[in-house]
């Protein structure tokens, strides 16, 4: 006859037993689907470090690819746009891009809305905050050149090539011809 405590460590040792059987499983699970996305050519969600990304980075490239047709354009009026980003450890962010090739104004007194206009379309800026969530990277703004922007969220995918940051958006209307684009970033460490 066992005694009452030892069914008790009887249960336990069982359910212990199934535990790990249940770890076992999930790591293999995980480990599979890690070899899977590699495979795949998917990078797994935790690819960039949150402090990999802290910092100021200067453009490098931009391109824009025309989801409708596939071709790949330079995204901001030439092969060298001007822009910088910057991503803080207290979780803000700020970015400013210009077009290459913009026209200056004769004098801030002297343009017209054409000119304006102009300005607005060739050149873009936003501050916020920023989290990292898996492959993405979502920049919450609080401030932005267009207004249509401020309290929204704009989510890029984010990779690291090398010593570069890769952002890419989603699927959008490029506010210059309104044709949907997807747009990639790379950035360069600002020493």
């Amino acid at each position: 006859m066992a005694l009452p405590g030892v069914a008790a460590m009887r249960v336990v040792e069982q359910g212990l037993r199934r535990s790990r059987l249940a770890e076992t499983a999930m790591v293999g699970v995980a480990g599979a689907a890690v070899l899977v996305s590699g495979c795949l050519g998917i990078s797994p969600g935790w690819a960039v470090d949150a402090d990999a990304v802290v910092g100021t980075w200067r453009l490098a490239a931009a391109t824009r690819r025309i989801v409708d047709t596939g071709e790949t354009i330079d995204a901001y009026g030439g092969p060298k746009p001007t822009g910088w980003i910057h991503y803080g450890r207290d979780g803000r962010m700020m970015v400013v891009c210009a077009h290459e090739g913009r026209e200056r104004p004769i004098a801030n007194d002297k343009m017209s809305d054409a000119d304006r206009i102009k300005l607005h379309k060739t050149f873009f800026a936003y501050a916020g905050t920023y989290r990292l969530e898996g492959d993405r990277i979502v920049h919450d703004i609080d401030t932005s050149w267009n207004e249509a922007w401020t309290g929204t969220s704009q989510v890029r995918h984010v990779a690291q090539e090398n010593e570069r940051l890769v952002l890419t958006t989603v699927p959008f209307k490029f506010n210059v011809d309104g044709r949907m684009s997807v747009i990639t970033l790379t950035w360069e460490k600002y020493p």
